[in-house]
């Protein structure tokens, strides 16, 4: 009884706070609270929370709420019109609003000049423990999604007040309205397809007078931009993408923010941009973190230069700074219940702040994922930012794995080479050997292109039989693979591989399209025939055990065939993928190491005999088999 009392007079105590401060709130002076809110019972009991206001500096903050300490309020060497409160959480403080009053220091009486609403909210019942959190595995298939140019599920945010880029379809890098909706309205299309994993590029506020529609330039770190909808629509999607059985990846910067974020009009400290504010560009030269020989000079203008004069170059190197992106982070990951991260431009940023950003999160999520955008071709330093790497000069980092350039660069090698002793197969093979390198590279994300590079279809030439070996190297080999929206129904950009086109439309995705990949409504035969090859590869691979943790032997390749094996306990799947315009004869005794003298095969999908006794397996040109072994 008297616990319930004392319950209801709680609830009774926070309703009239809810109420003054309500009318407090219209009253303030402070116009920005970053995070717009917390959570009781997180695997972090402190946060960070930034309020900004006019001269706020000035003022004194105080915290009566249970549960809820004031450890320290930042201010010296920020700009008067920021502070940086760090408050301390119980496990055991109750949800409810709470109030950040404001007191006059110069006023004897410490008179209250203001009150800023905060509000702990119960953890989502997915969320009770963290334990809940499931990154995504080599168990998935990722679909990348470039949210502006999929579908237009909401045509009412096209424009938006306050939004400086409306939609114009008609210009490559311009907005075209692809949003939320229109990707939560086409999860069962997704679904359908066999993917169990969605990354979209970034859909936080970009709001940038050109080319905001790519999402890379971020102007509020707590809101999604209105044109793609609302923080609401984002937590629908992510619940929906659960419902569906799949999971959500975030795209995330902590590199750079937007040249119009509102902290490039009153920073928040004089060091939080690189180059004192000023734009200077980043050499790209990401060999000098790890160079024996560098010259300080160019490391320095490597990690601190700036992508481009719209990307200011964030210094995680600002304590309160990197605060606030690792916050960030683990905000969304409670707020979405996310499935993993992928970190835009990863050696680009701190590398003390990348090795402290990760592990902190992965130990507040210990269950999760994340890969990092390393683009370089060398195993070597991929190998180094990756979590157990026995790094020379003592770097630790937490990061699960990275998206494998090197094995994409030499597999597109392979298929467009000439076939020479050391092209064709064999640059994947020897790269594949690099594997040595990594502490785990079955965590690596591996696909045959992504938003930034052209089409695998244009780069294999809109040779289908080599964009289908693409289609199932990728899908079987180790790793999580990763195919780009519209892959499965062959979209090309040949002939122009401006990143406007290689981010193009998907038909179907508005009122009006002749040709839909959705339905399938006016798709060319090879399309859509190539589009059910996809469904039928991936819906197969959702069950295929030996894919997602078997172990991989592969044999050095001859000719113009390569062939592997992925095997466990319970199944033997050999794959063979023969670029040659010829037909091949395998004389199975090689790979008796793996066979052990089993001459069953089967066809993968259809359980269609494809050897039944001894014999060579003929193999037609340009075949890609993929086969269980009885």
């Amino acid at each position: 009884m008297t616990s319930n009392k004392s319950l209801r007079l709680f609830c009774i105590a926070a309703l009239l706070l809810r109420c003054s401060l309500t009318v407090g709130f219209s009253q303030s002076f402070v116009d920005r609270v970053d995070p717009p809110n917390w959570w009781v019972g997180m695997p972090v009991d402190t946060v960070q929370i930034m309020v900004h206001g006019i001269r706020i500096g000035a003022l004194e903050p105080h915290i009566d709420y249970p549960g809820v300490k004031l450890c320290r309020a930042a201010r010296e060497g920020v700009s008067p019109n920021y502070q940086f409160l760090y408050l301390h959480i119980a496990s055991d403080a109750p949800a409810g609003l709470m109030a950040i009053e404001w007191r006059d220091p110069s006023d004897r009486r410490g008179k209250t000049v203001g009150r800023t609403p905060f509000e702990l909210k119960h953890r989502d019942a997915y969320l009770d423990s963290n334990v809940r959190i499931e990154g995504y595995s080599p168990a998935d298939a990722i679909c990348l999604i470039t949210p502006d140019r999929f579908a237009n599920g909401d045509a009412s945010n096209d424009e938006v007040e306050g939004m400086t880029e409306g939609v114009d379809r008609s210009k490559e890098d311009g907005r075209h309205g692809g949003d939320l909706a229109g990707i939560a309205m086409n999860l069962d299309y997704l679904d359908s397809m066999g993917f169990t994993a969605i990354w979209l590029n970034p859909v936080l506020e970009n709001n940038q007078p050109q080319w905001s529609y790519h999402g890379y330039a971020t102007t509020n770190y707590y809101r999604v931009d209105p044109r793609f909808g609302s923080n609401a629509e984002y937590k629908g999607l992510a619940e929906s993408v659960r419902a569906h059985g799949m999971k959500l990846i975030m795209d995330m910067i902590m590199n750079h923010c937007g040249s119009e974020h509102p902290w490039m009009q009153d920073l928040p400290t004089a060091d939080w941009i690189n180059n004192a504010g000023e734009f200077a560009p980043t050499t790209h030269r990401r060999t000098t973190l790890r160079d024996p020989y560098v010259a300080q000079t160019d490391l320095n203008a490597f990690s601190d230069g700036w992508f481009v004069k719209e990307m200011p170059d964030l210094n995680q190197r600002q304590p309160l700074l990197a605060d606030y992106l690792i916050q960030n982070t683990i905000w969304w990951i409670e707020f979405l219940g996310l499935g993993g991260i992928r970190m835009d431009t990863y050696p680009y940023s701190d590398a003390a702040f990348m090795a402290r950003w990760s592990c902190e999160v992965m130990a507040a999520y210990p269950g999760f994922n994340m890969c990092g955008e390393e683009w370089s071709l060398s195993p070597s330093v991929l190998a180094y930012w990756q979590v157990g790497s026995q790094n020379k000069d003592g770097y630790v980092s937490c990061l699960p794995g990275l998206l494998d350039f090197p094995l994409h660069h030499a597999f597109i090698q392979c298929m467009n080479e000439e076939e020479l002793w050391h092209s064709n197969w064999v640059r994947a093979y020897e790269m594949l050997g690099n594997d040595y390198l990594y502490p785990d590279p079955s965590n690596h994300v591996i696909f045959p292109d992504n938003h930034d590079m052209s089409r695998i279809h244009s780069q294999l030439g809109d040779d289908i039989n080599k964009t289908r070996i693409a289609l199932y190297f990728f899908a079987t080999m180790r790793g999580t693979p990763q195919l780009y929206y519209g892959t499965e129904i062959l979209m090309s950009n040949t002939g122009n591989d401006s990143h406007g086109n290689i981010r193009s439309d998907f038909p179907g995705g508005w009122p009006g399209d002749s040709v839909s990949g959705f339905t399938g409504h006016g798709l060319s035969e090879e399309s859509e025939a190539f589009q059910k090859e996809v469904r039928e590869l991936l819906q197969w691979r959702k069950t295929a055990s030996a894919i997602h943790g078997g172990q991989l032997v592969h044999f050095v390749p001859e000719a113009g065939s390569y062939v592997y094996f992925r095997f466990d306990a319970s199944q033997t799947i050999m794959v063979i993928l023969n670029q040659s315009n010829e037909a091949e004869a395998l004389d199975l005794a090689r790979f008796d190491e793996v066979l052990k003298g089993r001459r069953r095969l089967r066809n993968a999908f259809n359980g269609e005999p494809m050897l039944d006794g001894e014999g060579a397996l003929m193999v037609p040109g340009g075949a890609s088999w993929i086969l269980e072994v009885d």
